[in-house]
């Protein structure tokens, strides 16, 4: 418990500095090297020994993503027309794929064959989960409240968390899916979602006094946070059914208390998306591009 304090103390301070001061390129440099860093954890959790030749490649395709998403942002809000030019995503993936499957061919009936499951892995890993978590990179790029909106998915998916823990501690009797995770609980979950509603609810508030408009009603700020926290639970758990059928406990140590990059942003992955979707059918237009 300590040592999850610690890094709590010290990683809430440094994503806010980050994210809603730094400039956009730093929170891309962020997520390049969390996704580095998480599908490497995916690999080495799930690849067996055959798909260990896959691991540089899916690394780099994994770090490689955000940069994509990064200047075909950038192109997109400039023309203020969509994306016009190169799809730098698409190339990436349809490469990246290519790649793959040729080292799979290459090793086929080989002692030193890739199997079929390793060859997923590796498109999830490389492509799947940076996608997705580059979506905090799309939020942040989104022009004047770009600082704000990125705190969407960590205000939802941190308030849930910390809700379901504390209230699954106190009055957890009924098992949510015990197979899955065997400590997560009905009454966790149930106080997922008001987490997910407090963390969200201090958005207008905060946009009233950074922005001078808070851009969005409190109304909308608790849906959001109602929603995203249900998401994000179904991401805690979708990552919890890899564990469990790889018998893995933790997908790393990189922070203390926490594990590695995907036990600590699970949800974050699964309601960094769902924000950004939601965005763009709410509002879309210009700010919205791609």
């Amino acid at each position: 418990m300590k040592s999850r304090v610690l890094v709590g103390i010290v990683g809430v301070p440094f994503l806010v500095l980050v994210l809603g001061w730094a400039p956009d390129w730093a929170t891309l440099i962020l997520v390049a090297g969390m996704c580095a860093i998480g599908a490497w954890e995916l690999m080495h959790a799930v690849a067996g020994e055959a798909g260990k030749p896959l691991l540089s490649l899916t690394v780099a395709a994994a770090a490689l993503v955000p940069v994509c998403v990064y200047f075909e942002m950038a192109e997109a809000l400039e023309k203020a027309e969509g994306l016009t030019g190169l799809p730098l995503l698409g190339l990436l993936a349809a490469v990246f794929i290519f790649l793959t499957f040729a080292m799979a061919i290459r090793r086929y009936d080989r002692q030193e064959a890739i199997p079929f499951a390793d060859v997923t892995a590796a498109l999830f890993a490389g492509l799947v989960f940076p996608i997705m978590l580059s979506c905090l990179l799309r939020l942040r790029m989104v022009p004047y409240i770009g600082m704000l909106l990125v705190f969407f998915p960590l205000c939802i998916s941190f308030g849930s968390d910390t809700f379901a823990y504390f209230s699954g501690l106190l009055f957890g009797k009924h098992k949510l899916s015990p197979r899955v995770s065997p400590k997560k609980t009905v009454e966790g979950a149930i106080g997922g979602l008001v987490g997910g509603v407090v963390g969200m609810m201090i958005m207008p508030f905060v946009g009233g006094a950074v922005l001078s408009d808070a851009f969005m009603s409190p109304a909308e700020a608790a849906l959001f946070g109602l929603v995203g926290s249900a998401v994000s639970q179904i991401g805690d758990l979708s990552f919890s059914v890899i564990k469990r059928e790889f018998g893995v406990k933790d997908y790393g140590k990189l922070l203390p208390g926490h594990g590695g990059i995907l036990d600590r942003f699970d949800s974050v992955t699964f309601a960094a998306p769902a924000v950004w979707l939601t965005l763009r059918l709410m509002w879309g237009g210009v700010l919205f591009p791609v």
